[in-house]
């Protein structure tokens, strides 16, 4: 569900033509400055803020803040929306020109604080729809855009003097309702939001700001830690759903992509299991993370962050069509991708293969043949090398299935 949707018509974002590559990362950054410093010459302004954002740094005392254009905005949650940019084909320079116009107004703060920022930013990430605030910073803000692997990027940051909400918060029922229950652990509350239609940019925002989990427990979660976190709860969650159902009939391959990121997702007739493989197009090398049906005890070592990002739609899939699977997934990302824009692309580029039209095999030989043929064709990409390492296909192949201790 996404909560901060409305009727869109896209304008002109680029003012001039820089050069003849349109995702040319030099180029990108400096249209975005252009447009955005006319804008942030002065301490105070008043903004329309679609999400907080808590820093990782000096934990446990972060920076935490609200991000906000520099003035109030009808459009103001089309800058914090990644399942409408992917839905509605946004490009790079069009993202990073919306991310680059949030000005992050921060301070420190202790994880477990409080204080009026916090409380704004704990209303900030409840709403259902940006908040108007009204923001006095130390001095000008200064004007930056930091990529990142996990987190979609901000820009321009500045330390709070002032701060307050100059409109009344839209906070859903639900949300209000799980935040009042002091005795609701935060998996249940997020298990509970999820069916009710609150997406994982939603959750991840409620978690990060300490809206969740028991009382004791509540705490500022920095908003990287918080995206991974929400992937993994609600994976968990639909792990334990899937598992009770019927295994695919055959072996389907699905392609697809989005920004670069291209995802070949394999699902085999077999009891959950899940491989990870991500490789930049033209080279040989690989990272890559595995869990078997037990599931894993730690943390990915590899994958990271996109490991759990590109779980999530997998299990969504495998939960509409009512089976579950063994599935191996390949990413490779081609040099169309060419400034990190956190994992919110992964989860997307996986949404955008798992709604193409399957291939259907008989046999893991054939699919495996074509997977080959198909990356090999489309990139010039030798992904070999996946299935000669991966350890989900050697326990397909070679030993006795768990489908015959299961009784699926």
């Amino acid at each position: 569900m996404m909560l901060r949707s409305r009727p869109f018509v896209r304008t002109e974002h680029h003012p001039f033509k820089v050069c003849s590559n349109f995702n040319c990362p030099f180029c990108v950054r400096s249209v975005a400055a252009f447009k955005v410093k006319p804008l942030i010459g002065k301490e105070r302004f008043f903004g329309s803020s679609p999400a907080p954002f808590v820093g990782r740094f000096g934990y446990p005392f972060v920076n935490v803040g609200i991000l906000s254009p520099p003035e109030v905005r009808e459009d103001a949650w089309l800058f914090d929306a990644p399942g409408f940019w992917a839905s509605n084909n946004f490009q790079i320079p069009e993202i990073v020109g919306y991310r680059s116009a949030l000005v992050n107004s921060h301070l420190k703060a202790h994880v477990k604080g409080s204080g009026r920022i916090l409380e704004i930013g704990r209303e900030v990430g409840m709403a259902s729809a940006p908040v108007d605030v009204e923001v006095l910073l130390k001095s000008r803000p200064f004007f930056r855009f930091s990529p990142d692997s996990v987190a979609a990027p901000v820009g321009p940051s500045g330390v709070v003097k002032h701060a307050k909400i100059t409109s009344n918060p839209k906070i859903p029922q639900k949300v209000d309702k799980v935040y009042s229950d002091n005795g609701l652990k935060a998996s249940d509350a997020f298990s509970y939001l999820y069916r009710s239609g609150f997406d994982e940019a939603f959750l991840s925002r409620i978690l990060s700001v300490g809206t969740v989990g028991l009382k004791p427990d509540r705490r500022l979660v920095p908003t990287r830690w918080s995206i991974t976190a929400t992937d993994d709860i609600l994976g968990k969650h639909l792990i334990s759903a899937v598992k009770d159902f019927q295994s695919v009939n055959d072996f389907l391959f699905y392609f697809g992509g989005y920004l670069g990121n291209y995802f070949a997702v394999m699902m085999l007739p077999d009891v959950w299991g899940y491989e990870l493989f991500e490789t930049l197009a033209g080279s040989s090398s690989f990272t890559t993370d595995y869990e078997p049906y037990s599931g894993r005890t730690a943390y990915v070592e590899e994958t990271a962050g996109g490991y759990y990002a590109s779980r999530l739609p997998v299990l969504e899939k495998l939960r509409s069509l009512g089976r579950q699977a063994c599935v191996l997934v390949v990413r490779v990302i081609t040099s169309d991708y060419t400034v990190p824009l956190g994992v919110w692309v992964v989860r997307q580029a996986v949404r955008a293969a798992l709604d193409s039209s399957p291939v259907s095999f008989a046999s893991l030989e054939a699919m495996i043949a074509y997977a080959e043929a198909h990356v090999k064709r489309r990139f010039g990409h030798d992904i070999r090398f996946v299935f000669s390492r991966s350890r989900l296909l050697a326990g397909f192949k070679g030993q006795k299935k768990l489908s015959a201790f299961f009784g699926v």
